[in-house]
């Protein structure tokens, strides 16, 4: 009797083992799948439920080997739901290994430099791969915008924590890294800075020269002058104002519009990326007060206004010879003021010589961006067939319609009327 049941237990064992090997020769096989394959498991899918999907995908021959293998290999209670790529041919050792690891997709989501959080969080609720809501639209200025790369079911609110945090790191390194004489108190301040500077231009090689224009104003306690602020201030987190800027709003008394206001903005007007950060703190040590579009998709920078004069009438003939005789300006180009032909003033002040900072024949400020905005031009109808004439926004001049006026921007009785 023993030796019967020995002889049994012997046969069985081989044949277990004859088994296993033979599973496991079969596992380590080539599959059937023909070509790469992406396959999402769904969540709560048990053992059973993935071995019969394999199959009915075409990626496994046999369910029972496949559970098997996996109840052998201890991968059964690894397994995970997700979305996944087989590559053709993948054995189904390979196959298992790849769900209990959890080697799901990743997808790439970009969060391009200069968007607002408000638009920032449209685009993430606009996205089929993410789940969830967010919580809050998050302070302007908090978020960096990069490349994330994320799974599909990722969630919103998990992806807006994430490039928080990151914000918070990237932020903490460049401020450690700011030099002593930067007219820059907080992070709050550079980072302020930074998203002007990001909606200003968006070469690369010129941030830095920018940021530079904007931090010798700064010391110079000039207005900023800077287009993008007044969009800000009228639409906010909207971002865009779809339009060309009107000669009303140029003096439109807000928080952030810096042909009104003196010093930096009270908050961001966009979500800088890190180049523009590291561009405030890096930026050129160059003598420059002005800027504008030279035509190429760049700038052209000017150390005084006779400079900046004679670059935005160049800018002028390229965008002249450019336009068909009689074909207004490109249309496509908004939320920007580019330099209007300014009225001859020498006839009402003979003599007169412009004042630091003022604009006598062309428009002062120190960025104009885009070539081929609708320019302002002189005796121009505003709404209503209103007449006016080119308005001069430089600061601290005799038709300065601000010069020496205070007013708090919370209070609209005490905000200044003015005329266009």
């Amino acid at each position: 009797m023993m030796s019967g049941l020995f002889t049994a237990v012997l046969v069985v064992a081989g044949l277990a083992g004859a088994g296993i090997a033979m599973v496991g020769g079969q596992s380590r096989a080539p599959g059937p799948l023909a070509n790469d394959r992406v396959l999402i498991i769904p969540k709560d899918s048990g053992l059973t439920e993935i071995a019969d999907l394999l199959q009915r995908e075409g990626m496994i021959e046999h369910p029972w080997a496949f559970r098997i293998s996996a109840l052998v290999s201890g991968n059964w209670t690894k397994l995970k739901a997700g979305e996944y790529l087989f590559k053709a041919r993948a054995s189904q050792a390979d196959i298992l290994d790849i769900i209990a690891d959890g080697k799901v997709v990743e997808h790439s989501i970009t969060v391009p430099e200069g968007l607002t959080s408000e638009q920032i969080v449209a685009r993430l609720r606009d996205n089929e791969l993410l789940t969830g809501d967010i919580i809050q639209v998050p302070r302007e200025g908090s978020i960096l915008p990069d490349t994330y790369r994320i799974p599909r079911g990722f969630s919103r609110q998990a992806i807006i924590d994430r490039m928080t945090r990151d914000q918070r790191a990237v932020l903490a390194r460049i401020w450690e890294r700011k030099p002593a004489d930067l007219p820059i108190k907080t992070p709050q301040e550079l980072v302020v800075l930074a998203s002007i500077v990001e909606k200003e231009t968006g070469r690369a090689d010129e941030r830095p020269r920018v940021a530079g224009v904007f931090i010798n104003r700064l010391n110079r306690r000039m207005k900023l002058q800077s287009d993008p602020t007044i969009v800000y201030g009228i639409v906010g987190g909207k971002g865009t104002l779809g339009r060309s800027i009107l000669r009303t709003e140029i003096t439109q008394a807000t928080p952030y519009n810096t042909y009104v206001i003196d010093g930096l903005p009270p908050g961001p007007i966009a979500n800088p990326g890190r180049a523009a950060m590291e561009a405030v703190v890096n930026h050129s040590r160059t003598k420059d007060l002005y800027f504008v579009a030279d035509g190429s998709g760049g700038h052209a920078f000017a150390e005084t206004l006779e400079q900046h004069n004679r670059n935005v009438a160049r800018w002028r003939q390229l965008e002249a010879g450019r336009r068909e005789p009689g074909k207004p300006p490109a249309e496509a180009s908004v939320d920007k003021i580019e330099p209007p032909p300014a009225p001859d003033t020498r006839s009402e002040a003979p003599g007169a010589q412009p004042a630091e900072g003022e604009a006598i024949e062309t428009w002062p400020t120190p960025g104009n961006r885009r070539a081929g905005a609708p320019a302002l031009q002189q005796g121009a109808s505003l709404a209503g067939g209103a007449r006016v004439r080119a308005f001069d926004a430089s600061e601290g001049t005799p038709r300065d319609p601000l010069l020496n006026k205070t007013f708090d921007l919370n209070s609209p009785k005490q905000i200044p009327a003015l005329r266009p």
